[in-house]
């Protein structure tokens, strides 16, 4: 299982980014996908999911209604669309899978909200 995030960067507060996330070694197209964000200091936060068909997502409360998870299953390819940045979405931002009763996360991509 590999999972290669991109998209990261800077941005001002308002601004926004798209993050991809590119998938191998199992069958993309059957499997949940979700992101993770892990800011400065602080643990795991659990962002989106999104269901194998992408017919079913789910937001935490700090980005509801503000970021927008996405798949492209011919792709093999995550997304999330993530608009309105604020200061505190600054994180680096991982794409996850559990396969074979383990989850899998990729080596992340930075996201800087700053003025």
């Amino acid at each position: 299982v590999q999972l290669v995030e991109s998209g990261g960067g800077t941005v001002q507060p308002g601004g926004s980014l798209r993050l991809s996330c590119g998938a191998s070694g199992f069958i993309f197209r059957a499997y949940d996908m979700k992101w993770f964000r892990q800011a400065p200091g602080k643990g795991l936060e659990w962002v989106s999911f999104i269901s194998s068909g992408g017919e079913i997502s789910s937001y935490a409360d700090s980005v509801k209604g503000r970021f927008t998870i996405s798949r492209d299953n011919a792709k093999n390819t995550v997304y999330l669309q993530m608009n309105s940045l604020k200061p505190e979405d600054t994180a680096v931002y991982y794409c996850a899978v559990g396969y074979a009763g383990k989850e899998y996360r990729g080596q992340g991509t930075q996201v800087t909200v700053s003025s």
